[in-house]
């Protein structure tokens, strides 16, 4: 392999972390066997998607802020901080949960929830208003931003039903 296929491949990874952490995700719960799928689903998607990649953003926008932005097709910003921070929140939050109470994932899963379907509006509305179609703004990240917290929403209350039966806490 050569420098050009080598930086072209660690382009790609970079640009699609969060996508390759979803898809991840929905591996490592698919060969886990000891609980019910939904709850080992909803476990692997706290952890990587929403943990490891909570972290990964935080990392961008607090100690790169302007390719952050760049990604986003924004302009860097005081902001960037505020967004790496909640980031950071949520990535920890989502790490912790992974072998955490179902309480305590539901709380994460939800606030995540509205957290990204927040910034699916505010894609949208960047994309009508600002024509921004920037890979960081109409790409990957905006598909997950509904994506996955619509799936998290659904295996919790799968998962909800399941512990009504018979409960795992």
């Amino acid at each position: 392999m050569n420098h050009s296929a080598i930086g072209s491949l660690i382009h790609f990874v970079l640009s699609n972390f969060s996508t390759i952490l979803f898809i991840a995700a929905l591996l490592c719960a698919a060969l886990e066997r000891p609980r019910p799928s939904a709850d080992r689903t909803l476990s692997w998607l706290l952890l990587l998607p929403i943990g490891v990649g909570g972290l990964w953003s935080a990392f961008f926008h607090l100690a790169y802020p302007e390719m952050a932005a760049r990604f986003i097709g924004w302009a860097n910003s005081p902001f960037q901080f505020d967004v790496g921070m909640a980031d950071l929140a949520f990535g920890v939050a989502g790490c912790a949960a992974f072998r955490a109470s179902f309480g305590f994932r539901a709380a994460v899963a939800l606030v995540n929830a509205i957290f990204l379907l927040g910034d699916a509006v505010g894609h949208v509305r960047q994309m009508i208003t600002a024509g921004n179609f920037a890979p960081g703004n109409a790409g990957p990240v905006f598909y997950l931003d509904i994506v996955l917290p619509v799936l998290t929403i659904a295996l919790l209350l799968v998962s909800q039903s399941t512990r009504a039966e018979a409960p795992l806490d």
